[in-house]
Formats: structure tokens, C-alpha cells, sequence
């Protein structure tokens, strides 16, 4: 599904070129559940954000069902994240004035998906993620937990290949992720969706079926469970 070659990210400063990436070569399959991590600054992030079309690479080949992403103009790749990817952040980056329905639905309507359909799916991922009776909160009225099964019910709506999920967990407590966590490893296993979480969570680590560490912006492992 995913080919990275020699994929490199420089950062230009005031004073040093910073090397975020340098040199990384990965292939990910369909219907991975994934983590890469690492410590701050070692890269993660960036490659996540690469990987969306989110960030640009310096340097490299990146490969998304064979389409070669870093070719793409802006309006191309708008377009390639819309009809394929879903993203999941961890301040969870939904809209204040719409509600937690109306987050969900408003990815679904940039689709141009009809409005019965819309309604349908959303209602139906509403349930999926048990928060059918905060349909009509705002997400100022919600908790944290809640608020990011909103913002997955929101990634996973449009049938996406690929979920990017950064950090996923990191503001919430250990009950509440872990509750998280169990709803993407089944949808990972019922839909077929890949999962490619960026995290120092080591509960997060230690349930993906594969984890990617990354140090000083290069692959430093990479295992198969």
C-alpha cells in the first residue's frame, strides 16, 4: 500500500539545515496496525505528516496505492487526503460550532455525499463509537475521551484506506485510550482499515501487530509481532 524510498526531510534555520529524515526506506501492506515511535524530535511526526501529504519531503519517493504523492500539486493532494485518508490528531481539531454529528457529517458533505447518505453514515459511525446520545453536544461540552471518538468517528466515516493517527492518546488518561485503542483495533479488523499511529505511548507500542522505531530521523527498528 505505502513504498518510502530513501525519504529525507531538511528543515532550513537561521543557523543549521535541521536533517528531520534521512534516508528512510519502508514498505507498509494494506490493512497494517502500526506505531511508529520515537522520542521527541527523532522524526515521527514528520514522516506522519509527510505520509498525508500534510508536509512536503526534501528528498525521496512516496507511495500511496502507487499514486507517488510528492508529484502532486496542492489541489491534487487536497483532493488525495479527502478520497483517502483519514486523519486522527491529538488536540483532536474539531470545528467549536458545529456538533459532535455535524463534525462527523462535515468530511462526508466535502465529499459531496447526499444529504440522506450523509445522515445515514453518520448516525451509524455515531453508534460505532458509543456516543450516539452526545449527537447534538459541541465539542466544549464534551470530555477528551469523547471528543476523540468523535474525531475518529470523523476519520473513519468516509471509508478511508489509511488512518494517520499522531499521538492519538497522549491527553488522555490510561482507561480512556486504552477504550480507544479497542475501538481502531476493530475497526482495523472488521473494515480492513490500515492504522499508522505516531506515539511514545507504551500501551499504544506494545498493542500494534507492527512497530516502527525511529532515532535521529532514521529507521532503527522494525518489527513484526
Amino acid at each position: 500500500m505505502i513504498k518510502i524510498k530513501n525519504l529525507e526531510k531538511i528543515y532550513n534555520s537561521k543557523t543549521i539545515p535541521v536533517h528531520a529524515l534521512r534516508g528512510v526506506d519502508l514498505h507498509i501492506n494494506s490493512g497494517e496496525y502500526l506505531s511508529i515511535a520515537g522520542p521527541s524530535g527523532s522524526g515521527k511526526t514528520t514522516l506522519l505528516n509527510i505520509l498525508g501529504g500534510l508536509d512536503s519531503a526534501s528528498v525521496g519517493s512516496v507511495k500511496v496505492n502507487d499514486i507517488e504523492i510528492t508529484d502532486l500539486s496542492k489541489k491534487e493532494l487536497t483532493n488525495f487526503r479527502l478520497q483517502n485518508l483519514g486523519f486522527v490528531f491529538q488536540s483532536y481539531n474539531l470545528v467549536p460550532v458545529l456538533t459532535a454529528s455535524e463534525n462527523i457529517e462535515f468530511v462526508l458533505r466535502l465529499q459531496n455525499i447526499s444529504k440522506s447518505e450523509s445522515n445515514k453514515r453518520t448516525a451509524e459511525m455515531l453508534e460505532a463509537m458509543g456516543i450516539s446520545e452526545y449527537a447534538d453536544h459541541l465539542p466544549g461540552e464534551l470530555s477528551g475521551g469523547q471528543q476523540q471518538r468523535v474525531a475518529i468517528g470523523r476519520a473513519l466515516v468516509t471509508n478511508p484506506k489509511l488512518v494517520l493517527a499522531d499521538e492519538p492518546t497522549a491527553n488522555l488518561d490510561s482507561e480512556t485510550a486504552s477504550g480507544l485503542m479497542d475501538i481502531m483495533e476493530e475497526m482495523n479488523r472488521k473494515l480492513g482499515v490500515t492504522f499508522i499511529f505516531s506515539t511514545h505511548d507504551p500501551m499504544v507500542m506494545d498493542r500494534a501487530k507492527r512497530l516502527i522505531r525511529i532515532v535521529d530521523g532514521k529507521v532503527a527498528e522494525d518489527t513484526i509481532k
